[in-house]
């Protein structure tokens, strides 16, 4: 028998001050049984960080046409394909012909090597952008994860607040291949 997805429900109060993006999101999650908390804690922070009236989960792990969010425009054209962990050279470069932007959300402790093994092949994906999560932030919002969530997400100058219930993790991404 296969396992099923654990469910998961977010209300995440998103803050962003440097994009002026002021909103609230009812979200749920559905966890692979393979995926780990830290995983979809990272896809939750990757919503944060682009929070938008059209983004969404994709089916992430399941499928591997979809990435773990993205946003689409009315016509339905992927405007934004957003990717969390190490993903695959030749997934990026697929994602980076299928949408207008395409950004990865590196975390773990290899993501630095897993980086510098690919971004020389990457550069000609000129609508990627590569940021790295450290990995004491990923680690540490995994302590937030429970089945119902209530989240706050300030973002400030490049600083973010990512708080649960009892806990706030403050934490800057950093840049590995960011385009403008």
């Amino acid at each position: 028998m296969a396992l099923k997805a654990t469910i998961f429900k977010a209300s995440l109060q998103v803050s962003d001050i440097d994009r002026n993006y002021y909103g609230e999101h009812s979200l749920t999650l559905a966890r692979h049984p393979s995926e780990t908390d830290e995983r979809m804690m990272m896809r939750l922070l990757a919503f944060a960080l682009n929070a938008h009236e059209r983004l969404e989960f994709g089916k992430g792990l399941s499928d591997t046409d979809e990435p773990d969010l993205w946003q689409k425009d009315l016509s339905g054209s992927i405007v934004h394909w957003i990717e969390v962990g190490l993903p695959e050279e030749k997934r990026l470069i697929r994602a980076s012909g299928r949408a207008d932007r395409v950004t990865v959300y590196a975390f773990g402790r290899g993501a630095d090597q897993w980086w510098e093994a690919i971004a020389e092949r990457l550069a000609r994906a000129k609508n990627l952008a590569v940021w790295r999560v450290p990995t004491a932030a990923s680690e540490s919002v995994v302590r937030i994860a429970e089945r119902a969530m209530q989240l706050q997400c300030t973002i400030q100058e490049a600083q973010i607040w990512f708080s649960g219930a009892a806990l706030t993790v403050q934490m800057e991404v950093v840049a590995l291949g960011a385009r403008d």
